[in-house]
């Protein structure tokens, strides 16, 4: 464990009832970056939960701020930076149901294939988060067995395919599917693509065209600001995508070349203005967003030469 790494997790108050829960995973750069929102209600809610290895930093915050009930746990999708803790974090709230969509409930109940996949693709990183513990299956509760009406669970898959979104009220929690917004930590604009493989652009879109019909001006995301002009902000993330389309398409024909992602990486840099904050981050965290960011110009490039070669 890096010795720098924080211990407790950061706290910060947006409305009388919304908070920012920051954590910190013991991995160099990831500072902040993790965020689980709190409403104290009427309804207490949270929105993702974090990895196993931060659930101590979670309780801790929520006795700090005198949470001894909370009405739903909401998943915006089962990823481990977003939902590994969730089986650990119900040792503490036991009568907590859990909200997810319901084609991630088989791996909550039974997460070797979710913890495998994780190590899979994020290897050292993934290990760091710790392993995900099962949730039983009495506290899942599936999206379309959700009647909570003043939440409303909106389908945004893109991120992944499971992904869910939330409105409640005039606050929007989108997880992932508006991008990672980091501008706070970057002291100015710092917005970029969540895109992973697999990715499907058409999809991406269509899940941010059925938000905007809907009525809100705060926007929380999972990584990890909460910004007043939320509506405005998933407007300016729609086109960022079609610009790093067209980026990102402009160079496929270097797409075997080792040189693809630092010449993609180089160029959306200089051309998308909502990147300039880059910079201003601290050089851990330019290392994990370029790992990242890497990884959403791997999303793009698959999804152009599949497009490609079934044109």
């Amino acid at each position: 464990m890096n010795k720098g790494i924080r211990q407790r997790a950061d706290i910060r108050q947006f409305s009388d009832k919304l908070y920012r829960i920051t954590l910190f995973p013991p991995i160099p750069g990831f500072t902040n970056f993790i965020s689980v929102w709190l409403y104290t209600g009427p309804p207490c809610f949270i929105v993702d939960v974090g990895p196993s290895v931060t659930i101590p930093q979670l309780v801790t915050a929520l006795k700090h701020l005198g949470i001894s009930q909370i009405d739903y746990c909401l998943l915006t999708h089962i990823h481990i930076d977003h939902a590994g803790g969730v089986g650990a974090l119900g040792r503490f709230f036991p009568e907590t149901p859990v909200i997810s969509h319901p084609e991630g409930i088989p791996h909550l109940v039974d997460p070797s294939r979710l913890w495998k996949g994780s190590v899979n693709i994020l290897r050292d990183i993934a290990k760091a988060y710790q392993p995900i513990q099962p949730v039983p299956e009495d506290r899942l509760v599936a999206l379309n067995d959700f009647t909570f009406n003043p939440i409303e669970p909106i389908l945004t898959p893109g991120h992944s395919a499971n992904h869910v979104s939330y409105l409640f009220e005039n606050i929007l929690f989108a997880g992932e599917a508006g991008g990672v917004c980091l501008s706070e930590a970057a002291g100015r604009e710092y917005l970029r693509p969540a895109t992973p493989p697999r990715f499907f652009m058409e999809t991406f879109v269509q899940s941010l065209d059925r938000v905007l019909e809907k009525k809100f001006d705060f926007i929380c995301y999972g990584h990890w600001g909460g910004q007043a002009n939320g509506h405005e902000l998933l407007e300016i993330h729609r086109h960022q995508l079609y610009l790093w389309h067209r980026i990102i398409g402009e160079e496929m024909g270097k797409w075997n070349q080792p040189s693809f992602f630092s010449d993609c990486l180089e160029r959306l840099l200089a051309e998308d203005a909502l990147l300039s904050g880059f910079f201003g981050l601290d050089a851990e965290t330019r290392n994990r967003e370029e790992y990242f960011m890497k990884n959403s110009i791997k999303g793009f490039g698959l999804f152009l030469q599949s497009a490609a070669d079934n044109a």
